[in-house]
Order: structure tokens, then C-alpha cells, then sequence
């Protein structure tokens, strides 16, 4: 009985969780130390196997936190053609998962995971000012969200964010008529984001669809300002992508130890300060990558627990052919079995929690910008470093702000 005891023992605590492996590396990158990130994160995405997917993802995110955005792209690409594979997977894997935990099969990404890895190459490439690629990675997430309405006929949430953009994408082409539709598209899929409206009216005007532009001030009810900021035009910008916070992180369900749930992670800085001269500027909210990780994985929750029913039908099959021919093996084995079940936590635990934009008119040349977090109350949580940039005389530059207090 012994033996079959050791037997248990091994089986519990044999593997550690992804959450323990890659807590030192967000550690890393909350008190700025991107080289231990990095080589944390970089080991732990070379093994080849079942969680090299993840830790892709998780790499990709440190290496664009740290500034290197190249870097960055070419693992998210590699994660992406990781993802997209319809991988072999072996038969003891899946006997593995289906009689012990979904840990033991290989990742494969979530939904909104999958999605996400087009906003964060857009969102480089943006940075990079390489439009026409930037343009590419919105078209193959629209792609996905044909594919996934057709298979599982749901409306996802980020659609609304690949609208938004795609019209910063055409506007800073200065292609203002496709600019103008998507931002229309995008405020109107999700209108709890009254910046974008603005986007909308600014980029309706510019392209001289009066008209339209006429009827949606009436249609969302415009303010004076709103109208008047709509129509001043400000040829040379720096777009500041805000990226604030925590994306949620998985943990196991309130009374049910077997499927994970994902829950938000507090953010002491909640917006973006920008101080130009005796210009200052706040971020406003564009996008709530929170809400749609949650919401997409609730989506999904009703096939992992028909795939968990049918795993506890297996192990009492198991269990029961064993007991014909060792009673004592067999009550273990169903022990084994039962006490190894977890949720399974393995995600990508490196994106933020909302994206925010500021729109800073600035003059060409050599420009800096003070960088100031606020908390909730608007006070003071966070000084970060002054921006330096250069910028061309009619020309919109995109820079990545991160914020992980």
C-alpha cells in the first residue's frame, strides 16, 4: 500500500504551475529590471513542448514593455504561427489530460488570446511607424473574427478595437475617408468611449463628408466643444498609446477547483499625464482589454466543463477495471486521478488592462514630454521617465507608454 502511496505523491506534486514559473519575471518588470525579465522569460519560451505557446506571448509583452519592438514582433509572429498550427499532439498527452489535468495537453491559446496577438503586433508596428504592416495585422484579426462569428456565432468585443485601429492606421496615412468609417464603426459597436467619437467627427471632417458629418453630431448629440475640437486639426502629433495595468489572471472557481475563471488585478495608476510646456493632457479610455478577456473566456466556459464531465466519466471507467484486478490499486488510482484535478492556469499574464490614448500637438523637431501616472483620485501614483522625440513637420508619431504599478 506503500508504494501505491509514493505513487500519489508523485503524481501531486510533480509538475509546477505556470503561474509559479513566470511570477519572478513579472516581478522583474514591476521594479524595472527588464534584463532578469528578459532572461527569465527568454529561457522559459526556448523549450520547446506543451507551454511554449505562453510563454511566447509573455515574452513578446516583457520584450515590448522594455523598448525593444522589433524583438518583440518577430516572437509574437512566432507565437501566432505556434498557435495557428494544428499540432500533433500525443496519445499520451491527451489520455493524460483527460484522466489527471488539461495541464498535462498541450496550450493552445485562448480565444481572446489568439485575437490579441494581432493588437500587440499592430501596436508595434504602429510604434515602428510601419503603416502597411501595422494595416495587415488589423486585417488578419478581422479575419479571425469572421471565422470565429461563423463557427460559434458570437459577437467579440475587441472587433470594436480593431475598428479603432485601423482608423488611427488610415488617419495617420492621411487617408481620412477610411479613417472616418472606421472610427464610425468603432464608436458605434462599442460607444462607452466618447474619445473615439470625436475621432470619428475629426477624420469625417477632414474628409469632407459633410453631410455625415452633419448628421452624426446630431445622431450622438456632439457638444460645442466637441464640434469645435472636431474641426481644429492639428497636422503634427504625437499619439501617446497608453497601455495601463494588469491584464485579469486566471485562478480556480469559487467551488469548482477544475476550471479557471479570470480575475482583474488591482492598478494603482489609472491614467496618463502629459505636460508640454503649460500644456498639460490626460489619456482617455479607448478600450477595456479587461472586460473582453473575461467575458470572451466565460464564452468558452460551457465546453470546458462538458470536456471535465466527460474526463470524471473516464477515471471512474479506469478506476473500476483496475478494481477488478487490485482493489487496493484501483482505490488509489481513482485518488490519483481525482486529486490531481486543477484548473488549468496556464494564460498570457503580460497584457494590460486597458489601452488609452493622449493626442499631443507638438511642433517639428526635437520635442519633451513629462510622463506623470494618477490614480483613481488623480493624484500622484507613479513619475516616469521625460520623453524625448523627434518628429517631422506634418507628420503623426505613435509611442508605447506602459504602466505596471
Amino acid at each position: 500500500m506503500f508504494k501505491y502511496l509514493n505513487i500519489l505523491f508523485l503524481i501531486l506534486s510533480g509538475c509546477a504551475t505556470y503561474q509559479n514559473k513566470v511570477s519572478p519575471a513579472r516581478n522583474f518588470l514591476s521594479q524595472g529590471q527588464c534584463d532578469l525579465a528578459l532572461k527569465n522569460l527568454e529561457d522559459l519560451s526556448n523549450k520547446t513542448g506543451g507551454d511554449q505557446l505562453v510563454y511566447l506571448m509573455d515574452y513578446g509583452s516583457a520584450l515590448q514593455i522594455c523598448g525593444n519592438y522589433s524583438k518583440s514582433n518577430s516572437i509574437f509572429l512566432q507565437a501566432e504561427k505556434l498557435a495557428d498550427e494544428n499540432d500533433y499532439i500525443s496519445a499520451s498527452r491527451v489520455t493524460g489530460a483527460t484522466l489527471f489535468n488539461e495541464e498535462m495537453l498541450q496550450y493552445k491559446g485562448d480565444t481572446f488570446e489568439k485575437l490579441f496577438l494581432n493588437v500587440s503586433l499592430a501596436t508595434n508596428y504602429l510604434q515602428l511607424q510601419n503603416f502597411d504592416d501595422a494595416l495587415i495585422e488589423v486585417r488578419k484579426m478581422n479575419q479571425k473574427f469572421v471565422k470565429l462569428n461563423n463557427e460559434n456565432k458570437k459577437k467579440f468585443e475587441l472587433n470594436s478595437f480593431s475598428k479603432y485601429l485601423s482608423g488611427l492606421i488610415w488617419e495617420a496615412d492621411k487617408k481620412y475617408d477610411d479613417a472616418c468609417i472606421d472610427f464610425k464603426d468603432a464608436y458605434f459597436l462599442d460607444t462607452n468611449y466618447r474619445s473615439v467619437a470625436g475621432d470619428m467627427l475629426r477624420t469625417c471632417w477632414r474628409a469632407h463628408r459633410t453631410d455625415e458629418y452633419n448628421t452624426l453630431i446630431k445622431k450622438i448629440s456632439a457638444t460645442d466643444e466637441e464640434i469645435k475640437k472636431s474641426k481644429d486639426y492639428k497636422k503634427t502629433e504625437l499619439i501617446l498609446i497608453f497601455m495601463q495595468g494588469w491584464g485579469p489572471r486566471k485562478a480556480p472557481r469559487p467551488g469548482d477547483n477544475i476550471s479557471a475563471h479570470l480575475v482583474p488585478v488591482f492598478s494603482q495608476t489609472q491614467q496618463l499625464k502629459a505636460e508640454v510646456g503649460d500644456q498639460t493632457y490626460f489619456s482617455e479610455s479607448v478600450y477595456n482589454v479587461e472586460h473582453a478577456a473575461i467575458q470572451t473566456l466565460e464564452d468558452d466556459y460551457g465546453s470546458l466543463i462538458a470536456r471535465r464531465i466527460a474526463a470524471r466519466a473516464a477515471k471512474e471507467v479506469l478506476a473500476h477495471q483496475i478494481r477488478q484486478k487490485d482493489g487496493a490499486l484501483g482505490t488509489v488510482a481513482w485518488l490519483a486521478m481525482v486529486a490531481s484535478e486543477r484548473a488549468d492556469l496556464r494564460q498570457w499574464s503580460i497584457f494590460p488592462k486597458t489601452f488609452q490614448i493622449i493626442r499631443i500637438p507638438v511642433v517639428a523637431g526635437e520635442n519633451k514630454i513629462k510622463l506623470t501616472g494618477l490614480d483613481s483620485a488623480g493624484t500622484v501614483s507613479e513619475q516616469m521617465p521625460e520623453l524625448t522625440f523627434k518628429i517631422n513637420s506634418g507628420e503623426k508619431k505613435f509611442q508605447i507608454i506602459r504602466s505596471l504599478k
